[in-house]
């Protein structure tokens, strides 16, 4: 089952002799109104043709909300003999209480265990057996299940959906089982690595006193405390169609909303209401920390700003900025790395919440740079932004990248069913063009407002220290002439 540490994880890999370090970092959604709105933020950006796709799909689209809320959207796609399921639960790590938390991501791995219809495994056998795949993941904001099965086999796989969803045999056998497998997916993937779980304590902590300041994954303590009776109340309370939205796309059958009804139709939401929660409000300023470890094979520097959630006036502008610094092939960080760059390796993947962001970069060093260079190189690489070096055209050929990869979400019936049922309220019904809508409004002062905002002088910057005596050798090297030192570091490479 893959979970938040498929998102906030920093793993690693060695290089020869050097042993250099390969971290991957993510402490670490989104989806039709009248055209004559889809105006080009400048005469010289025309990217209506290319968007056109967008709305044709869209209007493909049929939308439906259930009496008891549960939001329904199929896409008929044709050439095709499977239909991708994608269901999403407005719950996650946010909505989880003290000595409860892990308890999203836990259910999760308890929605594959068993159901009143379906005991034990029956839904991983019967799915293989139908050459189905399948998974879920856990976020802080939401958790989503999908899958993709032949269409002949879609009345079943609602039935075994809405089986699972509403009706969760929750045993202390089977708790007892996954409580070890989210504990040694704990142990793999966080405490077994160099820096992990100090790195993301260290973040976490920045944000600490808010439903986002604890690991998706949660605290052993809390995982071991799980009972059946504990998890029931969690389900009763979260899962439930007025949280969930259901994307079907493919080769959708004449009688699927007729299954869909009979399955889902009297599922009965709670009288409570849906958890709401306000976006955060961080006093952003500059930190600086570091963590050692004694397994940490080499330095490197995680660099990070609290930004925006997907739901801010700020969030395309973001989108874009994030991309044009440190993401596309073309970023201003590739850019400077073309010609002896001072980086071995630089990774990021902007996390971004509903009510709050945080954009990344990690940076592992040459043997001759420090950890103070790299971080200087990126603050000046921001500094150009803020300073307005950026013209129209470069934000028009960011929309065009942006753009590309909306359209190659249309080819992937999986990725675009899991994508509308990520859509938020304001795109209930333009869940493709919205998102274009809002990027295509993005200016060049509007890059230059962002990056003053979020970033200037308020870079949180966490040092990644190996044991001593590699810090010390990685001094010595920063002093040698340059020639010298890369030639030590390419004889062991």
């Amino acid at each position: 089952m893959s979970s938040i540490i498929s998102k906030i994880t920093i793993s690693y890999a060695y290089a020869s002799n050097l042993k250099v370090l390969l971290i991957l970092c993510t402490l670490s959604v989104l989806i039709f109104p009248i055209r004559a709105q889809d105006k080009p933020a400048s005469r010289s950006c025309t990217l209506a043709t290319l968007a056109q796709p967008l709305y044709d799909i869209e209007q493909q689209i049929e939308y439906r909300q259930l009496d008891n809320g549960l939001q329904v959207r199929t896409l008929t796609q044709a050439n095709t003999q499977a239909v991708s399921i994608a269901s999403q639960f407005d719950v996650g790590s946010r909505n989880e209480t003290k000595g409860q938390t892990g308890y999203a991501h836990l259910f999760e791995h308890m929605l594959f265990k068993g159901s009143q219809h379906a005991p034990g495994d029956s839904y991983s056998q019967t799915m293989s057996a139908l050459s189905g795949q399948f998974n879920a993941s856990t976020f802080f904001d939401f958790t989503n299940y999908y899958l993709t099965i032949p269409s002949q086999a879609l009345e079943l796989s609602l039935w075994l959906e809405a089986d699972r969803f509403r009706y969760p045999m929750l045993n202390q056998t089977t708790v007892s089982n996954q409580q070890g497998a989210v504990l040694e997916e704990m142990a793999t993937t966080i405490d077994n690595q160099p820096y992990v779980r100090k790195a993301m304590e260290f973040l976490l902590a920045q944000v600490e006193g808010t439903p986002y300041g604890h690991a998706v994954i949660g605290s052993v303590a809390d995982v071991k405390a799980a009972t059946p009776k504990s998890l029931n109340a969690f389900h009763q309370r979260y899962y439930r169609p007025d949280a969930m939205q259901l994307s079907l796309v493919g080769d959708i059958p004449p009688q699927t909303q007729t299954w869909i009804d009979n399955q889902f139709g009297d599922w009965q939401a709670p009288n409570s209401k849906l958890s709401q929660l306000n976006a955060l409000e961080i006093k952003a300023k500059p930190v600086h920390g570091e963590v050692i470890d004694e397994r940490g094979p080499w330095p490197a520097v995680l660099l990070a700003w609290h930004t925006a959630g997907t739901g801010s006036a700020d969030a395309a502008a973001l989108t874009l900025l994030e991309a044009y610094l440190f993401q596309n092939k073309s970023s201003l960080l590739r850019a400077t790395s073309l010609n002896d760059p001072e980086q071995l390796l630089s990774y990021s993947i902007p996390l971004t919440m509903s009510h709050h962001g945080v954009t990344n970069l990690l940076l592992v060093p040459r043997a001759r740079t420090s950890l103070d260079k790299l971080t200087a190189n990126t603050e000046t690489l921001i500094a150009t932004v803020a300073n307005g070096e950026i013209t129209e055209q470069q934000v028009c050929q960011l929309k065009q990248i942006w753009l590309n990869q909306a359209l190659a979400r249309l080819d992937s019936p999986s990725v675009l069913s899991r994508y509308l049922s990520a859509s938020q309220a304001r795109d209930k019904m333009q869940p493709l063009t919205g998102p274009w809508q809002r990027i295509n409004a993005v200016t060049a002062a509007d890059l230059q407002r962002v990056s003053q905002q979020y970033f200037v002088g308020k870079t949180v910057r966490l040092d990644l220290l190996p044991p001593w005596y590699i810090r010390a050798t990685k001094s010595i090297l920063e002093f040698l002439p340059k020639d010298l030192s890369d030639s030590l570091e390419e004889s062991v490479m």
